[in-house]
């Protein structure tokens, strides 16, 4: 009886060791790339393998899924003391002692104009001297021009003025942070660092932040750790200026027979191919073709070169081999790119391996029961 049991048993082992049948949780490397180059020639399909030779002209192809890189403004510092834009509004107290002044009344030392606004011109209405021009000016040149005009109608008078920062003299912290509002420029040395600070911080809920400047019809981003890492990166923001600190949404995505298959956001500026394979936990150990990472990457059409500048084909698939150093450096090199597919794929040998343990297991228990 246990040897028509066994015998049943290896029938089917020798079926599955035949077929390659057995379960996978990816396809192998011959099963993706093949061996008919004129199949992937008519699919307009490349086929790549990374080595150091070639990791550097690869390294200069077009980038796909972003600009290719962080764009930022460099950091200038600018005087201590605010500018009058449009929209602030001022508010002055002039003094006259004089027996016969045109602003102050009868045993009125001072007059109080409160809340003048910055036309869109730069100019506020001051009577007896009408419009002055005062857009540009900080507090102190403002007071010492307003007082020169009017000491024309009152030689003795003197001007004191006061400054409240409008929209064109605020900046807005608008999402990712504690506290999100606008916030006035107290300087022109007013830095980034110094907003998210004033707005609580940034949001500890954010993974790999990216902050984002909005100004004017320009937008600028940077990776938050580098922002405070590096203060040739802290600009000065000028009134007007938004900013946005949220989570890179770059991605790319990992499968077949890595410990972990899952869409991953870039958790800095650039990742390697080695670091796809960390970040998914390393290759598994009974499964994996180590010679066969493979990275699946779509080209624009305007990518596509006949001089090496840039692939052949729109779709690309590089093939990069773990087990030599040759294939480890060149790994290391290798770019992810923003939407790409990385694939482990399975070796051909383990349901093959598979199946002659079984065997072996299966033999084991014949020589038990005899």
């Amino acid at each position: 009886m246990y040897s028509r049991l066994l015998l049943t048993g290896l029938v089917c082992a020798l079926g599955l060791l035949s077929a390659c049948a057995l379960p996978r949780g990816a396809p192998t490397k011959g099963e993706v790339i093949g061996s008919d180059e004129q199949e992937y020639e008519d699919r307009n399909i490349n086929v790549v393998e990374v080595t150091r030779s070639n990791i550097s002209q690869i390294g200069d192809w077009p980038v796909t899924g972003w600009h290719g890189h962080y764009h930022w403004l460099a950091a200038q510092r600018g005087p201590q003391s605010n500018v009058i834009r449009p929209g602030d509004n001022l508010n002055l107290l002039i003094w006259d002692n004089s027996d016969n002044s045109l602003l102050t009344g009868v045993e009125q030392r001072n007059v109080e104009m409160p809340l003048i606004e910055v036309s869109a011109s730069g100019t506020i209405f001051v009577p007896y001297v009408e419009d002055v021009r005062v857009a540009g000016l900080t507090v102190q040149e403002a007071r010492k021009l307003l007082q020169d005009r009017l000491s024309n109608i009152a030689p003795s008078i003197q001007v004191q003025v006061a400054l409240e920062e409008g929209v064109a003299n605020s900046v807005d912290a608008v999402a990712g942070v504690a506290t999100p509002g606008s916030y006035p420029l107290p300087n022109r040395n007013y830095t980034i660092r110094t907003l998210i600070a004033q707005a609580g911080g940034i949001d500890s809920d954010l993974e790999n932040p990216i902050v984002r400047l909005s100004r004017g019809n320009s937008s600028y981003e940077i990776p938050a750790d580098e922002l405070f890492r590096s203060a040739s990166k802290n600009i000065i923001l000028r009134g007007g200026d938004q900013v946005i600190v949220e989570e890179d949404s770059r991605f790319f995505t990992l499968l077949g027979s890595a410990e972990t298959e899952k869409i991953v956001y870039f958790p800095k500026e650039t990742v390697s191919g080695l670091e796809a394979v960390s970040i998914a936990g390393g290759l598994q150990d009974t499964r994996a073709n180590p010679q066969g990472l493979l990275v699946l990457r779509e080209y624009p059409d305007s990518a596509v070169r006949a001089d090496g500048s840039g692939p052949s084909k729109k779709y690309v698939v590089f093939v990069m081999n773990l087990t030599s150093a040759d294939g480890l450096f060149a790994a290391k090199n290798f770019a992810i790119h923003p939407e790409d597919t990385v694939m482990a794929t399975e070796s051909a040998l383990k349901p093959a391996q598979a199946v002659i343990a079984f065997l072996g297991t299966a033999f084991a228990i014949t020589n038990v029961f005899n």
